[in-house]
């Protein structure tokens, strides 16, 4: 089967987030299939974004097709990010005929972190007779209802709700990474039986050939143990996303001698999060860079537990897939969990606790009570996340059932297609 994934920010290990599209395609090419990724040259959640010649030029990464488009480079979330948006579906639209002489797709999925990409995917099928998968990642427009205040009649809503619409309406079938987004997409012109929920998850061979970490975050660590300091680490992306004002703030409730708060990562609001360290005087809250996704098995090795986070949001009610909830439990790491929402892995696999939204004092507290237990105690609870992890949440697993819902989804139209023949 050829498959021609289109997503805007899809990366790989060498280039960094997001490797949603990377780790699927790569195990649907061990299968025998052909996989081409359309991506923009451009992306803030990149490490290392490609440097191209020209547009759609292509390179293969462990039997992957990257067809590079060239884009609109921006920062934050500006007018050059939505220019950016416009140019890289454009492009695509425009050069539809060649991509589908070059590719011979027979799955197109718009992988979609806005639904605009579902124009692209729709001209694609309609040329190749392909059928149109639309993935979801976040529930644009509302995202930008609910999170940017932004109003319901603005000129850019009204464009992503008509998309968004465009996508439920027309799609063969519509795979999301938010389990109990159905109702809501069934309200937006989705059929019931066209809804798929198929979440994020692990590479267990990722875990086995980790890199080692930088210098300076091993420095850090070595010396938190020779302190024998209890490290609750946090990793990934420094926005108010994740509640880290409150993981911060609950320093206020801990003994500084004997725990150790780690932020690694990057973001917009990292330098505001350092301010509020220094002003309220934590000297057990350390900020470090962030490092590569390979490093992230090393970095969970030497930590003795982990803390993921969010906001109160009125989105949280569709479920969440937190890339590092999944890490942490193949970590075997206990979690501290401050997330609203109704997947709550935490809870359903006894691996962590799960505690209040935006309070310092709750968080601290099941620091405290994640420190108190014995070994064996702390161990199991770890255990419990890493046995779930890998039962529910291997790509090598979660890539074949998606893969499935595609033969699924393709003989079913055949089979359409034949009826009306007839």
């Amino acid at each position: 089967m050829n498959i021609m994934i289109i997503n805007h920010y899809a990366g790989s290990l060498k280039n960094g987030m997001e490797y949603r599209p990377f780790y699927l395609a790569r195990e649907w090419v061990k299968r025998g299939n052909k996989v081409d990724i359309i991506a923009a040259d451009f992306s803030h959640l990149r490490i290392l974004n490609p440097v191209i010649e020209s547009d759609f030029q292509i390179e293969v990464n462990e039997g992957i097709y990257f067809h590079w488009v060239k884009s609109v480079r921006y920062k934050g979330n500006g007018i050059k990010r939505f220019l950016s948006m416009i140019c890289f579906v454009s492009k695509i639209i425009f050069h539809a005929k060649n991509l589908v002489k070059i590719c011979s797709p027979d799955v197109v999925i718009s992988s979609s972190t806005y639904p605009l990409d579902t124009y692209a995917a729709q001209k694609i099928a309609r040329l190749s007779g392909a059928i149109i998968i639309h993935e979801v990642h976040d529930m644009w427009p509302l995202t930008l209802i609910e999170i940017a205040k932004m109003p319901k009649f603005h000129p850019l809503i009204i464009l992503f709700q008509l998309a968004e619409n465009s996508a439920y309406k027309k799609s063969n079938a519509v795979v999301s990474l938010l389990p109990n987004a159905k109702e809501y997409m069934i309200q937006h012109g989705l059929m019931d039986s066209k809804f798929y929920y198929v979440p994020n998850g692990i590479v267990v061979s990722d875990w086995n050939n980790a890199t080692s970490l930088p210098e300076q975050h091993l420095q850090v660590l070595n010396e938190c143990k020779v302190r024998k300091q209890f490290i609750c680490c946090y990793f990934g992306s420094h926005t108010n996303t994740y509640g880290l004002k409150y993981f911060i703030g609950s320093a206020k409730y801990l003994n500084e001698n004997n725990v150790c708060l780690l932020l690694v990562g990057d973001g917009m609001e990292k330098n505001n999060f350092i301010k509020q360290a220094n002003e309220e005087g934590y000297n057990n809250v350390i900020f470090l860079p962030p490092i590569p996704k390979q490093s992230i098995p090393s970095l969970l090795e030497m930590v003795d537990i982990v803390y993921v986070g969010g906001t109160k949001s009125k989105m949280r009610k569709f479920g969440a897939a937190m890339n590092k909830v999944y890490d942490s439990m193949m970590a075997a790491k206990p979690i501290v969990y401050a997330v609203d929402i109704p997947n709550n892995d935490v809870e359903i696999y006894n691996c962590g606790i799960t505690v209040e939204l935006e309070n310092a004092q709750s968080i601290a507290d099941a620091i405290i009570k994640l420190n108190a237990l014995d070994k064996e105690e702390l161990a199991q609870i770890g255990n419990n996340g890493k046995t779930a992890a890998l039962l529910n949440y291997d790509y090598a697993i979660i890539s074949q059932h998606f893969l499935d819902i595609l033969e699924l989804i393709r003989k079913n139209n055949q089979l359409e297609k034949d009826m009306c023949d007839e």
